[in-house]
């Protein structure tokens, strides 16, 4: 997704009380061309960094004091060229004139906000990242199932949303149904949503579409939850074919090119799979606190053959 500056603008005025002093002929710049990491797309003044939106600040606004007027109009100069998408003057400072004269001739945006610089880098990295985010939406059923984000994928008719309806029952919460809609906030962080039709509803074969935070409560349904494991539903038949009874390593699946773990549940007649994912959970939650149980298991069995004469 790409953001203008005239989208960061018109979505942040309020909250960073911006206001427009020049260049509004730039506004359809790109706001974060080149980059998704969050420190490269907004920060303070600074000339090796091209293509950032620079926020300049009282330590800015003292230090072009101090150059006198030749060194300021090279600066000026230099900081042009490096194609900044926008330069916004915080602390409620006056800009210089000589900025504004160069930024007017080259159509650059200068925008201004009484706030202090720290909180309008800190507040527009993260919109900023979550902008541009990449996102993709995958079919199945996102739960906060003991606080972490799990997914419930499968084939359709293996019972994703009964399995929902359960662990709802049991004091988890839900995301989404049906339609899930994933986004890469952070270097190692996906979030899921729910889309805006299809909020506090569940679909169960039989009853038709549930509103489980009217049926629940509030306390039933999630707005978003990052993604921590991936609960895949199979026949009986599909797990004796093609999966391991017991894998000797961990699976994964990519999402957004993270690898998500996953754990493969064969449906069939009398499991308790609300016991069965909650106990996934659990073992999920070991292995990310350095605890692997099939590891471990592998070393005993290892030094009992090692040990036999």
């Amino acid at each position: 997704m790409t953001v203008t500056v005239r989208t960061l603008y018109e979505q942040n005025r309020e909250q960073l009380q911006l206001a427009w002093l020049t260049g509004e002929a730039g506004a359809d710049r790109d706001a974060a061309p080149g980059s998704t990491e969050p420190a490269d797309l907004v920060g303070y003044l600074n000339l090796i960094h091209p293509n950032r939106i620079h926020v300049l600040g009282h330590s800015e606004y003292a230090y072009t004091q101090r150059i006198g007027a030749a060194r300021c109009a090279a600066l000026n100069k230099e900081l042009l060229a490096g194609g900044p998408p926008a330069i916004i003057i915080a602390d409620g400072l006056a800009p210089a004139p000589s900025l504004l004269e160069c930024a007017t001739a080259d159509e650059l945006p200068v925008l201004a906000t009484p706030l202090p610089a720290a909180r309008v880098i800190e507040f527009l990295r993260v919109y900023l990242t979550k902008a541009i985010a990449k996102t993709c939406t995958m079919h199945g059923v996102l739960m906060d199932v003991l606080g972490m984000g799990v997914l419930i994928s499968g084939e359709s008719g293996l019972g994703k949303s009964e399995l929902a309806l359960e662990l709802i029952s049991r004091g988890h919460g839900l995301v989404a149904d049906d339609v899930v809609e994933f986004a890469r906030i952070a270097p190692h962080a996906i979030e899921g949503r729910c889309p805006e039709l299809l909020r506090n509803l569940l679909e169960v074969r039989g009853l038709g579409l549930l509103d489980i935070r009217t049926i629940f409560g509030e306390t039933a349904v999630r707005r978003k939850m990052t993604l921590k494991l991936i609960v895949h539903l199979i026949r009986r038949s599909t797990m004796d074919n093609e999966y391991q009874r017991l894998p000797l390593e961990a699976l994964a699946e990519d999402v957004l090119g993270l690898p998500i773990p996953k754990v493969v549940v064969p449906v069939a007649a009398g499991r308790n799979l609300a016991v069965l994912t909650e106990a996934a959970v659990r073992s999920t939650i070991l292995q990310l606190r350095g605890i692997d149980v099939t590891g471990d298991f592998l070393a005993r069995q290892r030094k009992l053959i090692d040990s036999q004469p």
